[in-house]
């Protein structure tokens, strides 16, 4: 049964129309003003909501504001009515995000008709959204023994030659092997916390108070940590002299945690793709109530179609390279930036320079 909520300040509008939702077989709710429509609205989170334009205190553009900018009543379908419905009020009602325009006096046909379009709709995205998750569920099953296995096996070989012959080998190699046995265990465990992530990143964009949890962060003071980090990554990777830093300090709405993660996999990607040698930057600034984090390398690069095909799991060219891993790590940083209010670009020439830029909101949007 769906939960539509009607929020009109006319008292006999309100309850006929409530009236004709209880007759068929929705369940109703009301709400007098806008004011107390907002409150309804995240405590109750409709299915739908029918709310009048021209209101008192808090009008119809100011509840769908309020709503929109609410994770937990973002994607609600909303429906104006309105005796008022010139293009201006309409071209700015369609701005903040409403979906429909029923126009006073309407039949109740009319208005059941302009329901139940919506209500299909938002059933339509939510099957979508389930299949998502559904492939998510089909990806990690049919990937994850086959990424597993690969540095399973380097440490189960390595570990199990050197128990049963470590008395052949030279101090050396066992030092060797024991090298790759760890260099493979951190990519076994990079493996198994980049599918954990991915995973609760996906669960959280269908759960609208685990988002705004994740989303209500904010990191201050970002440049001593992020120039900590990027040096750290560029000595594993044996890059120390080719990392070119240029950082601004400046906050951030998004945790300390969840950054570092983008940089790391950025800079994972940039030091992988590019030889020694080449020029590794990192570039960090704010401007109009922006945070910019841009990685730049003149490695391989990416081709316009593959930029626009970025999805989980898909890793490019890799027959032809056979680099490790599942290619999740741009598919990270982009869910990342777009859950946190941001967004991740990518420009490349192949086989001349790569610039992947995160830009995320610099404060938190209440």
């Amino acid at each position: 049964m769906a939960k539509i909520l009607v929020i009109e300040d006319e008292a006999s509008i309100r309850e006929n129309i409530l009236e004709l939702l209880e007759v068929e077989d929705f369940e109703p709710l009301g709400a007098a003003n806008g004011k107390l429509g907002i409150k309804m609205a995240i405590e109750q989170i409709p299915d739908l909501i029918l709310c009048d334009m021209m209101m008192p205190e808090i009008d119809g553009h100011g509840v769908l504001k309020a709503l929109r900018s609410e994770p937990v009543t973002a994607t609600i379908p909303f429906i104006f009515l309105t005796a008022k419905a010139d293009k201006t009020d309409v071209r700015l009602g369609m701005e903040l995000g409403a979906d429909d325009y029923i126009t006073k006096p309407c039949t109740p046909q009319e208005l059941l008709k302009a329901v139940s379009v919506r209500l299909e709709k938002q059933k339509t995205i939510s099957v979508q959204s389930q299949k998502k998750l559904d492939d998510l569920r089909t990806n990690i099953s049919m990937s994850l023994p086959h990424e597993l296995r690969t540095p399973l096996n380097a440490i189960m070989g390595f570990s199990e030659l050197i128990i049963s012959e470590y008395h052949v080998f030279e101090e050396s190699d066992i030092l060797e092997m024991i090298g790759q046995i760890q260099l493979s265990g951190h990519r076994l465990y990079r493996l198994i916390q980049n599918f954990l992530l991915y995973a609760e990143l996906e669960l959280a964009a269908a759960n609208p108070e685990q988002l705004k949890e994740m989303q209500n962060s904010q990191f201050i003071c970002v440049k001593s940590l992020l120039a900590e980090k990027a040096r750290q990554q560029a000595k594993q990777a044996n890059r120390i002299a080719d990392l070119h830093l240029e950082i601004q300090d400046s906050s951030v709405a998004i945790d300390s945690m969840r950054l570092i993660k983008i940089l790391e996999e950025l800079l994972d990607n940039a030091f992988k793709f590019s030889s020694e040698g080449t020029p590794v930057s990192v570039s960090i600034l704010a401007e109009n109530q922006t945070f910019i984090l841009c990685v730049k390398d003149q490695g391989r690069g990416m081709t316009a179609d593959q930029i626009s095909q970025l999805e989980a799991y898909m890793q490019f060219d890799r027959k032809l390279y056979q680099q490790a891993g599942l290619g999740l790590g741009l598919a990270i940083v982009q869910r990342l930036a777009e859950l946190h209010g941001g967004e991740l670009k990518i420009e490349s020439s192949p086989n001349q320079e790569t610039i992947v830029c995160v830009s995320l909101p610099v404060e938190i949007i209440s």
